[in-house]
C-alpha cells in the first residue's frame, strides 16, 4: 500500500469517488425536482450532493496535477502516451484533444498550447519532456487508447465542475434552483460523468502501464494465469455482482418514488407535456 505513488493515487481516487457520488445524487434529485418542484426532500438531497461534489471537484484538478507530476517523473512512457507526446523535446506543447497516429508518430487534430506541457510538469516552458521515441516499441503503451481516455477523464471532470459551480452560484444569487429548469436539466445530464471519468481514469492507469505487470521486471504476458476453467468462477462472480447491483438499483428506485409522498409539501407534481 505505502509505495512511492500511494499518496497521489489514493488522494486522486478518493476525490474522484466523492465527485462521482455527489454528481449522481445531485443529478438524480435535480431530475425529481423537475416533476416535484415543491419536495423538500429532493431539495435538501440536491443541496447535499452539490455541497459534497463541488468541493471535491474543485480539489480534483490540484490532485490531478500532483498525480501527473508523479507519473511524469516515475512512469515516463505512460506520461508520454497519455499526453500524446511522441518525440522527446523541449518546449513541449500541451495537447487538448487530438488522435495519436502511431505510424506517423504524431498526434493529429489536437489544439496545442506551446510550451504548456513543459510548464505544467516542470514549471519551465523550455523543460525537456520525454516522448515515446525514448522507449523501444515493444515497451510502449498504446497512446490510441491512453490519450483519448485521459482526455475523456479530464473533460468529464471539468464539465462537472462547471455545472456544479453554476448551480452553487445560482443558488446563492436566486436562493434556490428548484424553479430553474435549465439548470436542473443540466445537473441531471452531467450526473453520470463522474463515473465515466473514473472508468476512463482506470483505463489510463491500467493500459498506460502496459506491457508491464511489474515495471521493468515482469510483463503482463508473463503474469497471465495458466490455470484452466477460470471462466466458471469468473462467470459466477459476474452473475452475483449483477444480481446485487440489480437489488441495490431496485431499492434506490423505490426509495426515490416513495420520497415525494413522504416529504411532499402538497403541491401537485409537474406534469410532463403529452407527445403530439
Amino acid at each position: 500500500m505505502f509505495n512511492a505513488g500511494w499518496t497521489s493515487q489514493t488522494t486522486h481516487m478518493i476525490l474522484a469517488a466523492y465527485v462521482a457520488v455527489g454528481a449522481i445524487i445531485a443529478g438524480t434529485h435535480a431530475w425529481m425536482l423537475r416533476r416535484y418542484p415543491g419536495s423538500e426532500f429532493h431539495r435538501k438531497a440536491l443541496g447535499l450532493g452539490l455541497a459534497m461534489g463541488v468541493v471535491a471537484a474543485a480539489l480534483q484538478p490540484l490532485s490531478g496535477d500532483f498525480s501527473a507530476r508523479y507519473v511524469a517523473n516515475n512512469q515516463r512512457a505512460k506520461f508520454a502516451a497519455l499526453e500524446g507526446q511522441f518525440k522527446t523535446e523541449q518546449h513541449a506543447p500541451l495537447r487538448i484533444g487530438g488522435w495519436p497516429d502511431t505510424d506517423a508518430g504524431q498526434t493529429r487534430y489536437a489544439l496545442e498550447i506551446p510550451g504548456g506541457l513543459s510548464f505544467l510538469e516542470y514549471g519551465d516552458f523550455n523543460a525537456e519532456v520525454t516522448g515515446l521515441d525514448a522507449f523501444p516499441r515493444e515497451d510502449r503503451p498504446d497512446p490510441r487508447i491512453v490519450h483519448p481516455a485521459f482526455q475523456l477523464m479530464v473533460a468529464s471532470g471539468m464539465l462537472l465542475l462547471v455545472v456544479m459551480v453554476w448551480a452553487i452560484l445560482t443558488a446563492w444569487r436566486r436562493r434556490g434552483i428548484s424553479e430553474y429548469p435549465p439548470l436542473l436539466l443540466a445537473l441531471a445530464g452531467v450526473a453520470p460523468l463522474g463515473f465515466l471519468a473514473i472508468e476512463a481514469g482506470w483505463v489510463v492507469t491500467e493500459v498506460g502501464r502496459q506491457p508491464w505487470a511489474i515495471a521493468g521486471v515482469m510483463r503482463t504476458s508473463e503474469a497471465v494465469t495458466r490455470m484452466p476453467n477460470l471462466v466458471v468462477p469468473f462467470a459466477i462472480s459476474t452473475m452475483l455482482y449483477l444480481l446485487l447491483a440489480s437489488i441495490v438499483i431496485a431499492l434506490l428506485v423505490r426509495q426515490l418514488r416513495e420520497a415525494p409522498h413522504r416529504a411532499f409539501d402538497g403541491a401537485p407534481p409537474r406534469q410532463e407535456p403529452a407527445n403530439v
